[in-house]
């Protein structure tokens, strides 16, 4: 149950995200309508509604590659000498 909530929540701030970025645009254009239910001595008769309708716009994103020539540093390792070998390991008390 916590995930679905936290997978909600999730999905709420990347839409409020995208309006307000601008990457996402929605707008109404027909309004929702209530159905209409009446009841009689013969029974409820009912009139459909309407769903309401949005215009959708979102940004696009291009993702392409090129070459490029980057310099990487080299990396040189020494081993030490011999007196300085010596005077690493000679621990005198």
């Amino acid at each position: 149950m916590r995930a679905v909530i936290f997978i909600l929540v999730i999905v709420i701030l990347v839409v409020i995200a995208g309006i307000a970025t601008g990457f996402l645009d929605i707008n109404q254009i027909r309004g929702a309508r209530a159905p209409q239910v009446a009841a009689t001595g013969n029974g409820i008769t009912t009139r459909g509604g309407q769903a309401p309708a949005f215009d959708v716009q979102t940004g696009s994103v291009k993702v392409g590659t090129q070459e490029k020539t980057v310099k990487v540093p080299t990396l040189v390792v020494e081993k030490p000498g011999q007196n300085q070998a010596a005077a690493a390991t000679n621990n005198a008390m």
